[in-house]
């Protein structure tokens, strides 16, 4: 993989985006239609101008197992990896094939889906002993008390767990909240890193600060990452990319933390460098 060269205080890695197009397939259940594509080419595009490096694509749950495109994007951008949905009866090979393209992880998604999956089942079991094999990830989204499960059951499995969206803590609960704390304790535990992303979903901005300066308080960084969330579905119109990064500056005002967060901690994660 080429190097890539960034202005010094751009995020070097983008740690969760998506990628799609509208006449993707859309599950039943989708929760948000996409008004129009989310390309990987534009996307490139987006971090060239932003001087962001490498950039990591989040499986998008409206589109289910259907990876087909994110594949396809790997496979054209040594500079991106990517996750992705699998039905726990996948076998080895077809994720050994995965994992060649540039798939690094495994996305589990438990909200607003009709029937979340029993991680401790026996397909289950088998499935997050072959990402343990493969060195990959589970990456996901928990929210309220099922998060502290989810965790137990990952790390039971000896299996990196990485957590969207600070943990989308119950907003009336703050930091205190059940999962919240769960999620603080498995980062100093040292298998779970958390996405400092998606802040314009939160109910304020002073409530992206105070998650974000609860997860340093625990980290130092070392088990944060950065994602700008784009193309920011729901608030395609609401957001741009540059406000996301101005987030980031905002909730982590320290040059050499930011470098962490954005450089050193996702290249070993999602690049093994």
């Amino acid at each position: 993989m080429p190097p890539v060269s960034a202005p010094a205080d751009a995020p070097l890695v983008d740690a969760h985006f998506h990628v799609y197009t509208t006449d993707m397939p859309i599950m039943p259940w989708a929760w948000h239609s996409p008004p129009r594509d989310a390309s990987a080419e534009q996307f490139v595009a987006l971090m060239d101008r932003h001087g962001v490096g490498y950039g990591v694509i989040a499986a998008a749950s409206l589109h289910g197992q259907y990876n087909d495109y994110v594949i396809r994007a790997l496979r054209r951008y040594p500079r991106l990896r990517g996750t992705a949905f699998v039905r726990p009866e996948t076998d080895m090979y077809t994720l050994e094939r995965m994992k060649a393209d540039g798939i690094v992880g495994i996305r589990l998604f438990f909200r607003r889906v009709p029937d979340p999956p029993d991680l401790s089942s026996p397909e289950y079991r088998l499935l997050l002993r072959r990402v343990r094999d493969l060195d990959w990830h589970v990456h996901t989204l928990v929210s309220g008390p099922a998060l502290a499960d989810v965790i137990g059951a990952v790390e039971a499995a000896g299996v990196k767990l990485v957590i969207d969206h600070f943990g989308r803590p119950d907003e009336r609960l703050g930091t205190d909240c059940p999962g919240f704390r769960a999620l603080l304790a498995a980062v100093e535990r040292g298998r779970t890193w958390v996405k400092l992303s998606g802040g314009f979903r939160m109910a304020s901005r002073e409530a992206a600060r105070l998650y974000a300066r609860a997860l340093l308080s625990v980290s130092g960084g070392e088990r944060l990452l950065w994602g700008s969330d784009w193309p920011f579905a729901a608030f395609e119109e609401q957001v741009t990319y540059g406000q996301t990064i101005a987030d980031l500056h905002d909730w982590v005002p320290d040059a050499a933390t930011r470098r962490l967060i954005t450089g050193d901690t996702p290249m070993r994660l999602y690049f093994g460098a």
